[in-house]
């Protein structure tokens, strides 16, 4: 559109998707400058329900649920019920992320994007910093789990650092190539990975039911401590298997019809993997007796073997490593997500904006799987796995403070988007019910986690005063 010259420095203010140009008649023009609004994919490139849900789960399910039965077994029962108390607590915060996600149906970045969008560039530029890194720490652990899950079939990787190094950098670059290819072929293998490794977990789930003994259900409390501490304990156990929740929300640039199908895969991936879960430890607590359970290094295939036979042993193992492989694959594909929403925003370098042909922040994609691989390269390197852990104690604040904060920003959005919707009852007492399970899950994670984590957040600060110059330079 053609403008006057005393009004195009005004307007260029309020449009910052614009750029002035001079047209033929020597008049100002205002065109779109592409480079700074969203690039919008054909409905066939993007994640349908499905994808969208397996993102949820697989992410969920990663290969620590297959040892967790073990973990809890020293405080009896009454683990079912921190199983329970977990699961209630994540339900409000999935549909805190169910909801944002029908206020801002186009925001990619998930948390990032919601508590920016509330509470200000800052807040959503430290809950992204730090995000980013964790997923990056966790990506390396999840490789881990999956070359140690391999070694059952090739014992070679328990034994050489080399081998086992090589075949992590290999899946690690594998999955950043196929996700690379769009987020519709990074979708497929999420989905094909997710029913693979949840199947097993069924097989063990449902069939186990036949094989339950009700006396290894006693004593429920066998901790030594009051039922309320037992209680804290095991959900806080339980409550990190369920990090992952907002997945979904995260690509949602890039899903179709986002206005229902997040919210869907949120809430369906959320109810799934509680199944799952409950199922999986009832059948494993009910049928191996606690004091066996506590030694036990492979619980669900122990269990397996005694519904199915010893076969089943190796079919288990072989779900232990698709999951950790499934489950790389679907933060891989949010890695790019991630700092591609907040480059776009311009809170982080522009390098992070580029896509290919397909649509995918290949940038974002590449650079994160570098630092994956050099993290995880740590783990396996003398002097350095002390360090490497230290990571991921520092990361675990950094997963759990975005809930937090997209508790507080849904009740912000919620007044600038529906003032005058109504059901304001309902929704403060489920952004207050997820704040204050998000803030004892932050608490539950030690004072180690909490005062490095922070420190952590802290440390991004300068990389955003570099940024806001940067911007106002723009």
């Amino acid at each position: 559109m053609k403008i006057s010259t005393a009004s195009a420095y005004l307007a260029l203010l309020k449009h910052r998707n614009y750029f002035l140009d001079i047209g033929p008649d020597k008049n100002l023009i205002f065109s779109p400058n592409k480079r700074s609004m969203p690039e919008t994919l054909p409905e066939k490139n993007k994640l349908g329900l499905w994808t969208s849900t397996s993102l949820v789960i697989g992410n969920m399910i990663g290969a620590g649920i297959f040892l967790m039965p073990a973990a809890m077994a020293s405080f009896g029962s009454i683990g079912l019920l921190g199983w329970v108390f977990s699961a209630i607590g994540s339900f409000f915060l999935a549909k805190v992320f169910s909801n944002l996600s029908k206020l801002l149906p186009h925001a990619t970045g998930g948390p990032y994007a919601y508590t920016r969008d509330g509470l200000g560039d800052f807040i959503g530029f430290l809950v992204a910093w730090g995000y980013y890194l964790a997923v990056a720490c966790a990506n390396a652990a999840i490789t881990i789990s999956f070359v140690s899950a391999l070694s059952t079939f090739f014992p070679v990787l328990a034994s050489s650092s080399v081998i086992a190094v090589t075949t992590g950098l290999c899946s690690i670059w594998l999955l950043a190539y196929i996700n690379m290819q769009g987020v519709v072929t990074g979708g497929k293998l999420q989905l094909i990975t997710t029913i693979l490794k949840v199947l097993p977990l069924l097989l063990v789930a449902i069939g186990g039911l036949f094989f339950i003994k009700t006396i290894n259900f006693t004593p429920f409390n066998s901790s030594g401590g009051s039922i309320i501490s037992a209680l804290q304990a095991t959900a806080t156990m339980t409550m990190f298997a369920f990090i992952g929740i907002e997945s979904a929300t995260v690509p949602s640039g890039s899903v179709a019809n986002p206005e229902k199908t997040v919210a869907r895969a949120t809430m369906l991936g959320l109810l799934i993997t509680t199944f799952i879960y409950i199922m999986g430890s009832v059948s494993v607590i009910g049928i191996i007796p606690a004091a066996q359970l506590q030694k036990s290094l492979t619980p669900y295939a122990d269990t397996a073997v005694i519904i199915y036979g010893s076969s089943a042993r190796y079919w288990v193992s072989a779900g232990i490593a698709i999951a950790a492989f499934g489950s790389l694959n679907g933060w891989t594909l949010l890695q790019g997500q991630v700092p591609y929403a907040i480059s776009k925003d311009k809170l982080f370098p522009p390098i992070f904006s580029r896509t290919n042909k397909k649509g995918v922040p290949y940038m974002g994609i590449i650079i994160s799987s570098i630092m994956v691989s050099l993290f995880m390269t740590m783990n396996y390197t003398k002097g350095l796995v002390a360090q490497f852990k230290f990571l991921l104690l520092l990361s675990l604040l950094s997963v759990l403070i975005p809930y937090l904060l997209s508790a507080a920003a849904y009740l912000v959005i919620r007044v600038r988007k529906n003032p005058n919707a109504g059901g304001w009852a309902g929704a403060i007492t489920l952004a207050i019910l997820a704040f204050g399970y998000s803030l004892w899950a932050i608490a539950g994670a030690g004072q180690e986690a909490v005062y490095y984590g922070f420190l952590l957040l802290l440390a991004g600060i300068p990389f955003y005063v570099w940024a806001v110059f940067r911007k106002s330079a723009d």
